[in-house]
């Protein structure tokens, strides 16, 4: 692909003959607090509507018509994301009990082809748990189909998987499909012997799916009416649906609800809580009673995740234990262990011997269990790490040291990509920003390996001469006013010259302790390569720099948030790389609400602003129980229907009671008509608003893909398009259309 020289300057928007659709107003009240709120918009959510939905179509209509002369560049940037994608590939296979799994994608396929091949054994553990040798495009003796998701997909409007099992003799295997985008699955059993299905078919389930350890039995989980996972069920294998019973039901609306088998398998592990506190019940597979146990209750208010196992002592006698990884007297969490009978004592009379010390500056965000060693996943100076114990001493003054893999790059992910128990290696993802996915093994430490050993299984191959030498990442730190520092990835082509007129894109999030960890993109290097300074803003609200961070952006201290992204953006705008004028803010979900939060307070700071899915109308989300999720929010913002001064805090920043008369910059919604973590009627109302009050002339568009869910539309081709769109619609907000020179496909 040729290059031509980037332009200096923002583009001016084509003319448009079509005017945008303009909905009908129909005033309906909201009364909370002795504040009454008057909303136009409201009779949009009624998705059943055929008005609705002919508005809907016209605002798709009205886009089209607006970014039409960003077609050549949307098919440019798709064919960059095609051109630099290995389309015919496969996963590195991972074992599980007899079998290696694996996944494979095919050119011109839209979906992957989950497959398995037999596993061998020898005397040899570590080269038993080698991967074997698989070719992209090459089957090899005796490999397995278990589902081809392009025959599963044939003649459906959208479809994804929510999650698959395979019993212990690998005998049968249960995957659960969403064909609406609504993340409702329907349950299907294929037995791997014969390849038929089995008439055992489960409608409305939700995520997660696990046999027990003897094969006869499927747990799964449901949703209540406002799409809360509440209940876990039993199925039995032939016998009528009607009959599965129901393991455990959680009816405080604010709960969330799942499970697991733990890690040797003979325990469900049913987890229970809020961002705040939590609750674990076990049950014991071979209990003649089955019944469930709670190790710490939620009245106590700890945050923990639990899991049993048996840990031997000096003596070779094994005895039961319970892993705790919680924040009782630590903010950052930390990891204990514990003997079962100490649960009939008071919580505040329990002995539990400490195994990772609490930290101000270390947050401990999880552990596993392998039959030999603990896995610790941690996060320290921003960055997720991996480290792990040997079991012999864990506890006691003998617990050895931590032995943590070494990587070499300042700015990077690594987490555990899988873990079987009775295996001598772990799995471990890592990635950077210009460092392709890396899939390791770590062969756990012995005596004979004290420090263990990684072994690189694959780096994902990026076609079409990538180098990532061409690119730079920096941390760089925004200060806010209040004096906190900001930390930042700034991203670049090392061609941008560093004078005042490349164009910049700040990106944020800053919710539920979620961190932006660094990770490769293909998509982001054609912004790059259209000499785009890429920052991705670690802003209060996120879990980037521990607890604290994260509390220092929910509820009553919210807007941090919002005026830490502004920061950021300040930042930006005096590092000397960009022209303050062609800056663009790029947010989802809930950044999507802080991409609503941002127009308004700082219009003038951004050339165009993308909102994908956005919480953009969060306030009327959670002040109605009754809608999808909104009591699981009350932990994050607080809770407007009974606390006034939460819901003075709220309606102050919520993007659609503050839209006002000022010149907005160029703005997209981007939604999905099925999704439901938020609802597309957020958006809709919000382009009305924005159109009423804005003074400029920038358009306000939305893009509603009306097959997709909360993460878009299904299919690898599609989802490289719709990428393809927000990055046109980006590039060209600000005159980023052509390609560095040197830069782009080779």
């Amino acid at each position: 692909m040729t290059s031509t020289p980037l332009q200096d300057s923002a583009s001016t928007p084509a003319p448009v003959k079509a005017s945008p659709p303009v909905a009908r107003k129909v005033p309906s009240e909201r009364t909370h607090h002795g504040d009454t709120f008057v909303d136009n918009y409201e009779w949009l959510r009624d998705k059943e509507s055929a008005e609705v939905v002919a508005h809907l179509e016209a605002e798709n209509a009205y886009q089209e018509a607006v970014t039409a002369d960003q077609e050549p560049l949307r098919e440019a940037i798709f064919q960059e994301i095609k051109g630099r994608t290995q389309e015919t590939d496969l996963s590195v296979p991972h074992r599980k009990d007899g079998w290696w799994y694996f996944s494979r994608s095919v050119e011109g396929k839209e979906y992957g082809i989950q497959c398995r091949v037999k596993a061998t054994d020898s005397a040899d553990k570590v080269a038993d748990w080698t991967p074997p040798a698989v070719a992209a495009g090459t089957d090899i003796p005796g490999e397995e189909v278990l589902l081809d998701g392009n025959v599963e997909a044939e003649g459906q409007p959208f479809f994804s998987v929510g999650g698959s099992a395979v019993t212990v003799d690998g005998n049968l295997y249960a995957y659960a499909v969403d064909n609406s985008g609504d993340e409702r699955f329907t349950l299907r059993i294929k037995d791997l012997r014969t390849g038929e299905p089995l008439p055992d078919v489960i409608e409305n389930v939700f995520y997660g799916v696990s046999f027990s350890p003897d094969g006869t039995r499927i747990f799964y989980t449901v949703v209540d009416d406002s799409w809360r996972p509440y209940q876990v069920r039993v199925h039995v294998l032939g016998t009528p649906v009607e009959q599965d019973t129901v393991v455990y039901q959680e009816d405080d609306a604010a709960m969330w609800l799942g499970f697991e088998l733990s890690s040797d398998r003979r325990f469900l592990v049913l987890g229970i809580g809020c961002s705040e506190y939590s609750e674990t019940r076990l049950l014991r597979f071979d209990d003649p009673d089955q019944q469930l146990h709670t190790v710490i209750s939620r009245d106590e208010r700890v945050l923990y995740e639990a899991e049993p196992f048996l840990l031997e002592g000096p003596d070779g006698e094994k005895s039961e234990q319970i892993l705790l990884t919680h924040n009782r007297g630590a903010i950052n969490s930390m990891v204990s262990i514990m003997d079962p009978a100490e649960l009939a004592k008071p919580l505040a009379e329990q002995t539990w011997q400490t195994v990772i010390e609490p930290s101000e500056h270390v947050r401990v965000n999880g552990a596993g269990l392998t039959a030999t060693h603990l896995v610790v996943s941690i996060r320290k100076d921003t960055i997720e790490r991996v480290q792990v114990l040997g079991l012999a001493g864990l506890g006691t003054p003998a617990q050895q040291a931590p032995v943590e893999p070494a990587f070499d790059e300042e700015l990077y992910t690594a987490g555990v990509g899988g873990a079987d128990y009775a295996a001598p290696v772990i799995r471990l993802g890592y990635t950077s920003y210009f460092t392709p996915s890396r899939v390791y093994d770590f062969v756990l430490p012995t005596p004979e390996l004290p420090a263990g050993e990684l072994l690189l299984r694959k780096e994902s191959p990026v076609l079409g001469g990538y180098d990532g030498s061409d690119y730079v990442a920096t941390r760089e730190w925004a200060d806010a006013a209040d004096g906190t520092r900001i930390p930042l990835s700034v991203l670049r082509h090392r061609a941008v010259p560093r004078d005042s007129t490349a164009a910049g894109l700040v990106y944020g999030y800053g919710s539920y302790e979620m961190s932006m960890d660094p990770g490769f993109g293909i998509a982001r290097l054609s912004l790059l390569d259209r000499g785009v300074v890429f920052v991705i803003a670690h802003i209060r609200g996120g879990g980037e720099l521990g607890r604290h961070w994260y509390e220092d952006g929910k509820k009553l201290t919210k807007k941090n948030t919002f005026t830490d992204f502004v920061d950021a953006t300040d930042w930006l705008a005096g590092s000397g790389w960009v022209d303050p004028a062609r800056i663009v803010a790029l947010g989802g979900s809930a950044g999507g609400l802080l991409m609503g939060a941002i127009a308004n307070m700082a219009p003038e700071k951004y050339a165009a602003v993308v909102a994908q899915v956005p919480f953009v109308d969060a306030l009327t989300t959670i002040l109605d129980p009754e809608l999808p999720l909104s009591a699981l929010e009350w932990e994050e913002w607080g809770n407007p229907i009974t606390d006034p001064e939460v819901y003075a805090y709220m309606k102050s920043y919520t993007p659609y009671e503050n839209v006002r008369d000022v010149a907005y910059p160029r703005i997209a919604a981007v939604t999905s008509f099925n999704d439901t973590r938020v609802l597309y009627v957020e958006p809709a109302k919000w382009v009305q608003e924005l159109r009423n009050h804005t003074t400029g002339s920038e358009p306000v568009v939305m893009k509603i893909e009306m097959d997709g869910g909360h993460g878009g539309a299904s299919g690898r081709y599609v989802q490289w398009r719709e990428r393809a769109w927000d990055y046109a619609f980006i590039a060209d907000s600000v005159g980023a259309k052509e390609l560095l020179p040197g830069a782009g496909l080779k």
